[in-house]
């Protein structure tokens, strides 16, 4: 499974010289500030720690799961937190760190649920974003690339929890899934087979 050739789409070099200049960005934004990370897993664990030792400001970290999908193939618009944060986030000023932004169904649930808590500020980050699939209004705060509709793994994305840990991020192809055996769901973002039409 290691040695599996896999399309490149963004390589691990673009990655971080992307990362680095979002790093800069927000600790402009935040200078003398700071920030509450709100990671949400599993996707952007890898992000996230590549970003937080970019930052140039104080930084705190936590970790949210939510899953927005069950066993059927399509969006029940129903999102459950699987995880919630560790701490209040009352009269800080948080920022959610996010792998990918699809539909935005998932982000627009979270930003609300996170607002009612009555941060200081809250913005979104995210790695990925594929605006051709949005299915509600919503803008990342900052966003590192704009992707095409493909299925991604890579750099903290998976398939089926596998291939996380690749340094690139990759095209995996539907000939690939269909030959893998593995129905496709709609999986919850912690577990199962990873679609990331959950955002």
């Amino acid at each position: 499974m290691t040695g599996a050739k896999f399309a490149v789409l963004l390589s691990g070099a673009e990655i971080a010289s992307r990362v680095g200049e979002l790093a800069q960005r927000i600790s402009e934004d935040y200078r003398g500030k700071k920030i509450l990370l709100v990671c949400v897993l599993k996707g952007a664990v890898v992000f996230a720690s590549d970003l937080m030792r970019r930052l140039q400001v104080p930084v705190e970290i936590d970790f949210i799961a939510v899953s927005s999908y069950g066993v059927d193939t399509a969006t029940s618009g129903v999102v459950r937190i699987l995880k919630d944060l560790d701490q209040s986030i009352q009269g800080k000023d948080v920022l959610v760190v996010e792998d990918i932004v699809d539909t935005g169904l998932t982000l627009s649930y979270l930003r609300e649920n996170l607002l009612s808590r009555q941060p200081r500020s809250l913005k979104v980050v995210t790695l990925l974003d594929k605006p051709a699939r949005r299915l509600v209004a919503f803008n990342p705060d900052y966003c590192g690339f704009a992707i095409p509709d493909r299925f991604v793994i890579g750099y903290g994305l998976d398939y089926n929890e596998d291939y996380r840990q690749l340094a690139d991020l990759c095209i995996y192809s539907e000939a690939r899934r269909q030959k893998s055996g593995v129905r496709m769901r709609k999986p919850e973002k912690t577990t199962g087979v990873r679609s990331k039409e959950s955002e």
